[in-house]
């Protein structure tokens, strides 16, 4: 349950505190429209995989036997810390900054322990 209350805060932060901040960084700059939508449209597909993650997790913690649909909970969440890690630690390094991998990693971890 502590996995799905980490990933539904992420969500709250990542879609109204972080979505207002981005999106206002994001209409301000001078990349082409088509640019703009795509990365705001990437920017609310991620606010909707935190949703679901957490939805699915509280559904598991209440229906224990249904601990197999956390397995690809775990999977996004270890993937996309890693992504976050690899490629922080490449040319992207303000992405170490951001608690993405943090978020996502604790998220696999505590959502593998609780399983």
């Amino acid at each position: 349950m502590v996995a799905a209350c980490l990933s539904f805060a992420g969500m709250l932060f990542h879609g109204f505190i972080g979505g207002k901040i981005y999106i206002s960084n994001v209409n301000d700059s001078d990349m082409e429209a088509l640019t703009k939508s795509l990365s705001i449209v990437s920017w609310h597909v991620f606010t909707i995989f935190l949703f679901i993650s957490a939805l699915t997790l509280i559904y598991i913690a209440y229906n224990p036997e249904f601990a197999i649909a956390a397995y690809p909970v775990i999977g996004i969440n270890l993937l996309g810390s890693l992504l976050f890690i690899f490629l922080g630690l490449g040319r992207h390094r303000a992405l170490l900054r951001m608690p993405g991998a943090f978020l996502m990693g604790i998220t696999a971890l505590l959502a593998w322990l609780g399983i």
